[in-house]
């Protein structure tokens, strides 16, 4: 596959179509955050969800806007056949697996929506960006990434999870891709509890330098507690941005505290070029949440002079696929781009390795 092929994807049914062709009685499974997009996206295609489902040890009396979270199994006596909204996110194999038996028996999709952000995938939106999609995809190295790419529009347009399925990867591919080595000068942003830094320097042995850059206060805390070990590291809490300044901030919880103008708070924010100051490095890794393209705006003198190989997640935003090669091919030519995507339910984990 050379290009992008345009006339299959149009012959895709939406997600929106499918739901209300199906007739079928429509059911979000999950609550919390992802069930508040779920519930966004239902209403921008105008679809009027019977109720909320959640696994058997969630249940226990919850409720959801005004309804009664119940079971699967009481959905199934009630309504019988139903349509699942998938609202959640996983890489649990066996929450995978139980989302794989729903699949089995119920019509389930998972719309594209903004792991950040209220963001909502588009059909017509898509399409009037396809151009930018065909030069994103123009920059693929090997056919696994032009495989996923593909895939990736397939199941934004659709919800069908068989389409991700079809191209999951392992994480060691990006690693394998990244191929660390000795004497590497790695640039980690989003270090969360420095899980990150600890698997570049299990493949990479010794590094001449280490820096890691994590904004929220308790997972700063346990990148201090866990590489503590380490030499030559610098341990920065702050937030990757194109400057250095203060932001708003929303410590959310785990992986997903953010910048947010709504935030609670406010968290330092740092450029790689500030960070550097003109020295090396050789890996730079961007999993901001959402933030990703400032990030890189912040690191463009340190890409355009030093070519660092760039591990960049691409899947906080809907559209974040497409625009995220495109952005670093701006900063600087040569690059050659492989997309990979993990065992995630639904599209996160989504990641480009950029390298000369």
């Amino acid at each position: 596959m050379t290009t992008l092929d345009r006339t299959y994807l149009e012959l895709l049914p939406s997600c929106p179509e499918r739901v209300r062709q199906s007739g079928l009685p429509v059911f979000i499974y999950g609550m919390g955050d992802g069930g508040e997009k779920m519930l966004k996206w239902c209403e921008k295609y105008g679809i009027t969800p019977a109720g909320f489902f959640a696994s058997d040890d969630f249940v226990r009396g919850q409720s959801f806007h005004g309804k009664a979270v119940i079971t699967l199994s009481q959905v199934e006596q009630l309504y019988g056949r139903v349509c699942v909204l998938l609202g959640f996110g996983t890489d649990l194999p066996e929450v995978m697996a139980r989302i794989d038996e729903i699949e089995k028996r119920h019509l389930l999709l998972a719309p594209d929506v903004s792991a950040i952000g209220s963001d909502i995938f588009d059909r017509s939106e898509f399409f009037s960006m396809f151009g930018d999609a065909e030069k994103a995809f123009d920059l693929l190295s090997d056919d696994l990434s032009r495989r996923t790419f593909t895939s990736l529009c397939a199941y934004k347009l659709t919800g069908e999870l068989s389409f991700l399925r079809a191209v999951f990867s392992d994480d060691s591919q990006l690693l394998d891709l990244i191929d660390p080595t000795p004497g590497e000068t790695y640039v980690d942003l989003g270090a969360y509890n420095g899980d990150t830094v600890l698997s570049f320097i299990g493949r990479a042995g010794e590094c001449r330098h280490i820096y890691a850059v994590e904004p929220e206060k308790r997972n700063f805390q346990k990148c201090l507690k866990n590489l503590r070990s380490l030499d030559d590291i610098t341990l920065v809490n702050a937030a990757a941005w194109d400057r250095s300044c203060r932001l708003g901030f929303d410590s959310g919880s785990g992986r997903m505290a953010q910048i947010s103008p709504f935030g609670r708070s406010t968290t330092a924010a740092v450029s790689v070029d500030e960070l550097l100051r003109g020295k090396p490095c050789t890996t730079i890794k961007y999993d901001v949440e959402g933030a990703d393209i400032e990030a890189l705006n912040g690191s463009a003198r340190t890409i355009a002079s030093f070519r660092p190989k760039l591990l960049c997640a691409a899947y906080h935003r809907c559209y974040d696929f497409v625009r995220v090669p495109l952005h670093i091919a701006a900063i600087a030519d040569g690059y050659s781009f492989y997309l990979r995507q993990s065992r995630y339910y639904p599209a996160w984990e989504t990641n480009y390795v950029a390298k000369v």
